[in-house]
């Protein structure tokens, strides 16, 4: 049994090594081809590449005469600029006017700007239209603007307290819980740039107009008025062929005329008055 065991796995083992060099004398050329055709598949996308990108840098136009459409075209990219100041609409309403035809209606605007630093300024304005109104209330309130003089915390220097109509407010230097206030008066507060301050309303006033207002007032005992200039726009005058700069007329050319002025031998003689001792 043993003899005949040892002739089974000799064979057995012989029939093995057969298989593997089969496998192996198989595997190599297929291999090899395999490489060869990806190279030469390589090779032929690239030169399909560089005939594609050949014909699109000529000019190439269609039958009709126009340029081809390029997918790939870069957008600018549209930067808008930044406003000086930030505003905010406290309260828009839609207000009528009772006439003898019937009502009229137009809206009301209260807007608050400023550049939360040191600047704050209110505009109320009624127009005819929503947009027309919030650019009137947005001239208004750069009319009406403060500068206020803030601690180097971002706080108030001490208590304020005003009064507009029937509202009341205080408002108190606090330091560690930032701005403790609500409604139209942490509005103006914020955009005059207080970081850390209390405010309160003493009365049961819910306008946010006469509150807003009675904030403004408690700030002016700390701030300046400031006055913003406009940048001056220059106007073409077409009759004259210059321009209008102020609402004064400038002419191109600066070649103006003296005004006539007569020369010695024009200027009549004066009679010589002589006097006597």
């Amino acid at each position: 049994m043993t003899d005949e065991n040892k002739k089974v796995e000799d064979t057995e083992e012989v029939k093995e090594t057969q298989a593997v060099e089969k496998t192996t004398q198989n595997d190599t050329p297929k291999e090899e081809v395999k490489e060869e055709k990806v190279s030469e598949n390589n090779k032929e996308e690239k030169a399909e590449s560089k005939k594609d990108g050949e014909k699109s840098d000529r000019k190439s136009f269609s039958r009709d005469g126009k340029k081809p459409f390029k997918k790939n075209f870069k957008k600018r990219p549209f930067k808008r600029e930044k406003p000086e100041f930030d505003q905010k609409i406290l309260s828009l309403r839609r207000v009528t006017r009772v006439m003898a035809g019937g009502r009229r209606f137009s809206f009301s605007v209260a807007m608050v700007i400023g550049d939360k630093k040191n600047r704050v300024g209110l505009g109320v304005a009624k127009a005819n239209d929503v947009v027309s109104a919030i650019e009137k209330a947005n001239r208004y309130a750069k009319k009406n603007m403060i500068k206020v003089k803030l601690t180097d915390n971002g706080s108030v220097p001490f208590d304020l307290q005003a009064k507009f109509k029937a509202s009341e407010i205080v408002v108190r230097p606090i330091t560690g819980k930032g701005l403790a206030a609500g409604g139209a008066v942490r509005s103006i507060l914020e955009f005059a740039g207080v970081k850390e301050a209390g405010a309160k309303i003493l009365t049961r006033s819910k306008n946010h107009i006469n509150n807003a207002k009675a904030t403004l007032i408690a700030l002016e005992e700390i701030s300046e008025r400031y006055v913003y200039e406009e940048p001056k726009r220059k106007i073409m005058d077409r009759r004259r062929g210059g321009f209008k700069k102020g609402g004064k007329f400038t002419p191109r050319n600066n070649n103006t005329k003296k005004p006539f002025q007569k020369t010695d031998s024009q200027k009549p003689a004066t009679p010589k008055v002589e006097k006597k001792d």
